[in-house]
């Protein structure tokens, strides 16, 4: 019997300062990295899935943003510390 499937993992990259597109609030988001990894008798192997997020910390809205947008937000979120 071969036991496979997927988990998936959430990193945090940075916190920044920004405007809601949704409630329209200045308040800090967290961009996130989610990927998904295949596993194979729950040892994950490979990323299957990457997946870049940016959620509102008043309303709790997530916004999907591309690597390269991911990038630049998490060097200039560590560029003002």
């Amino acid at each position: 019997m071969i036991i496979f499937g997927t988990k998936g993992y959430l990193y945090s990259l940075a916190v920044l300062t920004l405007v809601c597109g949704r409630c329209g609030n200045p308040a800090a988001h967290t961009l996130r990295k989610r990927v998904t990894k295949f596993t194979l008798f729950f040892v994950p192997l490979f990323p299957v899935s990457t997946k870049y997020l940016t959620q509102c910390s008043f309303c709790g809205a997530e916004q999907r943003v591309t690597a390269e947008q991911a990038e630049r937000m998490a060097a200039q979120g560590s560029g003002t510390r």
